[in-house]
């Protein structure tokens, strides 16, 4: 499998939250509620990395893309949550599931390879 730019794969990272977020908006509910703090979590890795991007400076680039990683975290917490109260199957979240841990670990990694030391 060839290797995607972190910019891209947190943008399709996001367009699938939408797309989770738009069938839990028609089940309406404690589902509607999981789904707006999702769908600003989820979304809001990528917008984090895109401004990353043209940080200022180098500690404004690890401050960018710390946030990310935090935002990355909050999604795996709520996409937990949506399968531990049986709103949605397991089956359904866990490529997701995955893809926000994987997400947290490329996030902690470039925060850390970008710190002075």
């Amino acid at each position: 499998m060839e290797s995607i730019d972190i910019t891209e794969r947190t943008f399709e990272f996001a367009t699938r939250i939408v797309r989770l977020c738009q069938s839990l908006d028609k089940k309406g509910g404690i589902s509607r509620t999981l789904q707006n703090q999702l769908l600003r979590s989820g979304t809001s890795i990528g917008a984090n990395v895109e401004e990353a991007q043209s940080g200022q400076s180098k500690a404004d680039f690890v401050s960018k893309i710390y946030i990310a990683c935090k935002e990355a975290r909050e999604t795996r917490y709520w996409l937990r949550l949506l399968i531990a109260t049986d709103i949605v199957p397991a089956s359904k979240l866990d490529p997701l599931t995955k893809e926000a841990s994987e997400l947290v670990a490329i996030l902690t990694s470039i925060t850390k390879s970008a710190r002075p030391r």
